[in-house]
């Protein structure tokens, strides 16, 4: 047995993740050292290396779809870093704000297109943009703030190449075009309200009206599709693969075969050479993210053999503690608390699980909204502390927006998973 008991042994491992995060330590690395701290607190030792394969251990269903996953986030990664590698990140940003003219316009996309790459911090990629077209509607530095962070996130909830997202499905079981339906509705009202909030009885200046219709340069426009192909490539092969009924995005297949599909796409449009395409496997920070997934399936299974579900159990049953209340505080806290949407999923899931049977698609999408949020607004989230920092504008400003927005967006979820969809 462990040497404490498992609502201790949760508590000191939280404290751990808390301060690794703090310190910035690699994410991969944090997680993977809370969930085996977990373990050594509060499990036999020997059993650590057991659960360790049994995470990736291919002859089970649950391995399987663990290794997926992680193959699909570490080939999401490798697109993203080819994208910035090759230059064709800044051709598919300039191609957007020559073809769409006007600023509000142009400060609603581009983040968001700027967010299909999962960067740590990535909002500073479109910080330069957004300060240039803010500038033509004499935005104040909070709104910047603002729109660079909620538009970049934004597509989060449909995206299907999103590590959380992905996560989310192969954590729960439940397939991520699932969850892709049922947020759309949520993903739409973050739209709106992103909108309204930024651009509210905002006007672009008489010296840029002139600017505000459609370019339609065959150029600008051959450039977005060719810059564009590979993202939009791999979302069709991924659904595509998703409807083919053969069973392949139970085992997370989809967006694994997808993925790398879109990595050999890229390679075609850029014509880049070996060297070109081998050079993001030589850095850290690839391998940092991809054991980040692994770290939050292992962290799961050591809550999971730890019992820390068990803590609540009687809360619930006896009617002291709300279901729908547990399942949208506890990874909305543990999202805000850490600043990382995946290690809040890993043990948001963990901590429910031992109160439902299987998760549906609606349980699941009021976690995944709920950890997305608590993360979107926590003063550890990179791309919000880089953005105020770029903007210079203190963080109490920008939640005047940020605030308001989130509880909008959580409501519409709640709304969702209240409603009897079919789904």
């Amino acid at each position: 047995m462990g040497l404490l008991d498992p609502l201790t042994a949760i508590v000191v491992s939280f404290c751990l993740l808390g301060v690794l995060l703090y310190k910035r330590v690699n994410l991969g690395i944090t997680l993977t050292a809370t969930a085996i701290v977990l373990g050594l607190l509060s499990l036999d030792w020997q059993s650590i290396p057991i659960i360790a394969y049994r995470t990736v251990d291919p002859s089970t269903g649950d391995g399987l779809l663990a290794i997926s996953v992680i193959l699909a986030t570490f080939g999401i990664m490798w697109l993203s870093m080819l994208y910035e590698e090759t230059g064709q990140m800044a051709r598919l940003s300039e191609s957007t704000s020559r073809l769409v003219k006007n600023p509000k316009i142009v400060l609603s996309i581009l983040p968001a297109i700027i967010g299909l790459l999962p960067v740590a911090g990535g909002a500073l990629l479109s910080s330069p943009i957004v300060d240039a077209e803010a500038e033509k509607l004499k935005l104040k530095p909070e709104k910047k703030t603002f729109v660079n962070v909620w538009f970049r996130h934004v597509i989060l909830p449909i995206y299907p190449l999103s590590q959380l997202l992905i996560l989310t499905a192969g954590l729960t079981g439940v397939a991520i075009f699932s969850l892709i339906m049922l947020q759309m509705p949520i993903f739409i009202v973050m739209i709106v309200v992103g909108f309204l909030m930024s651009f509210w009885k905002t006007t672009v200046a008489k010296d840029n009206k002139a600017e505000e219709t459609l370019g339609k340069t065959s150029s600008d426009l051959r450039d977005f599709v060719i810059t564009f192909s590979p993202i939009l490539t791999t979302i069709v092969v991924a659904v595509l693969i998703n409807v083919s009924g053969y069973g392949f995005s139970q085992r997370g297949f989809d967006v694994l075969i997808a993925t790398f599909v879109g990595v050999a796409v890229l390679a075609l449009i850029s014509r880049s050479k070996l060297k070109t395409l081998m050079k993001p496997l030589r850095g850290l920070s690839i391998y940092g993210v991809t054991l980040a997934v692994y770290g939050a399936f292992l962290l799961r299974n050591m809550m999971n053999e730890a019992g820390i579900s068990k803590i609540l159990q009687p809360l619930v049953l006896n009617g002291s503690l709300d279901f729908t209340v547990l399942l949208t505080v506890v990874p909305m806290a543990l999202g805000f608390l850490t600043g990382s949407p995946l290690g809040a999923i890993a043990m948001g899931v963990s901590i429910v699980a031992g109160f439902l049977k299987t998760f549906t698609p609606k349980t699941s999408m009021l976690l995944y909204i709920s950890a997305y949020l608590g993360y979107n607004i926590a003063p550890t989230h990179l791309c919000l502390t880089f953005t105020a920092d770029y903007f210079k504008c203190p963080l109490t400003k920008v939640y005047k927006y940020m605030i308001p927005s989130s509880i909008i967006t959580f409501t519409a979820a709640l709304i969702v998973y209240f409603l009897p969809f079919p789904i």
